[in-house]
């Protein structure tokens, strides 16, 4: 893999926790200065061989905070090569029972709030010489059905066509990709999966027999951040470890393999 510029400066929303943290500990371990921004300080930085992420307070989806994180990055360190738009997310609720507010907010986190990161980081970066890469975080919930979740897999279908359209309208100074991650192993998978039991079935359910780390995603990020990837813009990769067995395959009485 080409590594990332030491000189780097990267922007991960969200990079303190869960896939975040991962993808953060990943850039770092491939020399770059990392951020990370949240709406609380973390108790622990990502740190990796002695090296420590930096933290700026920021609501993604609060219009005068973000102004203000992108004005700090520049006159801490007068350039931005990388935004990963990680920070997102929903709880469970079935689509006929939550409310209005409860939609807006979906979308306001999961695709209004990694918009506007995008056009500031853009404005950075066409100033920019080398120009610059914005990563997406969407998910495998935009490609499949999303019950439970329906609001959060719209916000990511959303993001997806996001990326393509963004993608034309910036070249060539800046790089647009997303990746769809499917189910993640992190210390909040008992949300989604419930206890060891259910995370194990859920892995079972996986061709690859386990559910993707948070390094899993970050080196993805770190990859397509690089040169390695330079012609790599407006796709998707999706990392879901082989996918889903069809429910048609287990329901069928031919065609059994044992």
């Amino acid at each position: 893999m080409a590594p990332v510029a030491e000189s780097n400066v990267v922007l991960v929303t969200g990079g303190a926790k869960g896939v975040g943290r991962g993808i953060s500990e990943c850039f770092l371990a491939h020399g770059a200065t990392v951020i990370v921004c949240g709406r609380e300080t973390p108790a622990e930085l990502p740190a990796v061989a002695g090296r420590r992420a930096e933290f700026i307070a920021c609501d993604v989806r609060d219009h005068a905070a973000v102004e203000a994180l992108f004005a700090t990055i520049a006159e801490r360190h007068g350039r931005l090569d990388v935004l990963v738009n990680n920070a997102g997310g929903a709880p469970f609720a079935l689509a006929d029972k939550a409310s209005p507010r409860f939609h807006e907010k979906i979308f306001a986190l999961n695709l209004l709030a990694p918009l506007h990161l995008a056009q500031k980081a853009n404005a950075l970066m066409q100033q920019q010489a080398g120009g610059g890469s914005i990563v997406f975080i969407a998910s495998i919930s935009a490609l499949r059905p999303s019950p439970g979740t329906a609001a959060y897999g719209a916000a990511k279908a959303a993001v997806l066509s996001l990326v393509q359209s963004l993608a034309v309208e910036w070249a060539p100074k800046v790089r647009l990709t997303a990746i769809s991650p499917g189910p993640v192993l992190t210390e909040h998978a008992d949300l989604h999966f419930g206890d060891a039991e259910g995370v194990a079935a859920v892995a079972a359910t996986i061709p690859l027999g386990r559910l993707a780390e948070p390094r899993d995603i970050g080196e993805a990020c770190v990859w397509l951040s690089s040169p390695a990837a330079a012609y790599a813009s407006g796709t998707n990769l999706v990392l879901h470890g082989g996918g889903e067995r069809p429910a048609f395959l287990a329901a069928a009485s031919a065609n059994k393999t044992s």
